[in-house]
């Protein structure tokens, strides 16, 4: 058993880090339709889910309950095979995706091993080359959902969604152009190193970050990575005023889950890919020298769960003044944890930078969601064609000429 172990232990390592990221990606997942429906609510001055378990922190297992037990008819008429492809598709190709994301520069030490935090080994020398090949791909699973259904709406979404993907993905891709450049790399760890040296003004930290000089690549991506995840203002494909549900009316139960399963973590992965490539990834956008910021987790961590503990204390319900504190307590103790062993907490610094602005981001979409009204689909696709392909172009065009005349920074 021992030398079966040994001989096999890269394999075992892998098999228990995919089911780890499984685990993570699907909760956050979960708690990111909590975290949606709370803050849309508040932006439209609603209570949002508020009464399975205190402030319905307990919704998202409700609602995957519901999921599994939820009856799952399928239509008469409809392509079997491909109608039940199309959701396995789309759910794993966006988890494909965000096997590629590192989420910390330093490996741990186990066993002899270095375990490194990310799926993929931290010399793939295609990152990024990858990421978009999958992503890309993502457009089929929602294009065999409408065309299987046979049904003219979703074949209408269906048709929506291969349009707005192709256009927006020429945009994707050419506004990262510029990064790549300046990085002259595909490695998506060298990418982030590259940022990591004195920036603008040759000030380190926040200074170094590529936003500053890519600022108009960051905007034409970001805006094409909202409209390649069917994300409002520009979720054509599911305008329910206009297709009922599109590529999804034929769907229910844990199929029609899988989909926006799916969506959520291309929404993470689109979040990832923004704090890599332009805000530094992992690194912290203070400088080095200002060692006091290293313990800025542990004082989050346990001012936060502070807050929790005395929300709980003056909460309403019984579970909640159960729940809450011990929730609070937890949090508060993690914050402990990293400020009373110091290398534990610099292990922890880049994970939290990265989680940080993957949190932030993510925080945007939702907001937008909440403030922005659907594009009409003539101006959805004119947006795409006349405006952020030319101006991907010009930014990769500029961004060539000064690192031709003066260097990448």
């Amino acid at each position: 058993m021992t030398s079966f172990l040994s001989a096999n232990a890269e394999l075992i390592i892998t098999i228990v880090k995919i089911a780890l990221l499984l685990f993570i990606v699907l909760t956050a997942n979960a708690y990111l339709t909590w975290f949606e429906r709370k803050v849309v609510a508040h932006i439209q001055s609603r209570w949002g889910p508020h009464r399975v378990g205190p402030h319905g922190l307990l919704q998202p297992l409700a609602d995957g309950a519901k999921f599994l037990f939820k009856e799952d008819p399928t239509p008469a008429g409809v392509d079997k095979f491909v109608y039940h492809l199309a959701p396995l598709l789309a759910l794993t190709l966006a988890l494909t995706a965000i096997a590629i994301i590192p989420f910390g520069p330093n490996p741990i030490r186990l066993f002899g091993h270095d375990i490194y935090l990310g799926i993929a080994s931290p010399d793939l020398n295609i990152g990024i080359l990858a990421l978009f090949a999958i992503t890309a791909l993502g457009v089929y699973g929602v294009a065999l959902a409408g065309w299987s259904s046979n049904s003219k709406y979703p074949l209408m979404g269906g048709l929506r969604s291969s349009a707005q993907m192709i256009s927006y993905e020429l945009a994707l891709t050419m506004s990262v152009v510029g990064v790549l450049l300046m990085a002259g790399t595909f490695n998506l760890r060298d990418i982030i190193k590259a940022q990591a040296g004195p920036g603008i003004f040759g000030w380190p930290g926040i200074f170094g970050w590529n936003i500053w000089p890519q600022l108009l690549g960051f905007f034409c991506f970001f805006v094409a990575a909202i409209a390649e995840t069917n994300r409002a203002p520009f979720d054509l494909p599911e305008a329910e005023q206009e297709l009922v549900a599109g590529f999804n009316t034929e769907y229910a139960s844990f199929k029609f889950a899988m989909f926006f399963i799916a969506e959520y973590t291309s929404m993470i992965t689109v979040s990832c890919l923004c704090s890599i490539m332009f805000f530094g990834g992992w690194l912290s956008p203070f400088p080095d020298t200002w060692t006091f910021t290293h313990y800025l987790p542990s004082a989050i961590l346990i001012a936060f769960g502070l807050w929790v503990i005395w929300d709980g204390i003056r909460y309403e319900t019984i579970l909640g003044r159960i729940m809450l504190p011990g929730l609070g307590t937890a949090i508060a103790g993690l914050g402990a944890v990293f400020v009373l062993f110091p290398g534990v907490n610099e292990f922890i610094q880049g994970p939290f930078w990265l989680l940080s602005k993957i949190f932030i981001f993510l925080f945007v979409y939702v907001w937008m969601r909440g403030t922005l009204p659907r594009f009409r689909y003539d101006q959805l696709m004119a947006f795409g064609w006349k405006l952020l392909l030319p101006a991907s172009i010009v930014n990769v065009i500029t961004t060539s000429f000064v690192i031709l005349k003066w260097g990448a920074k």
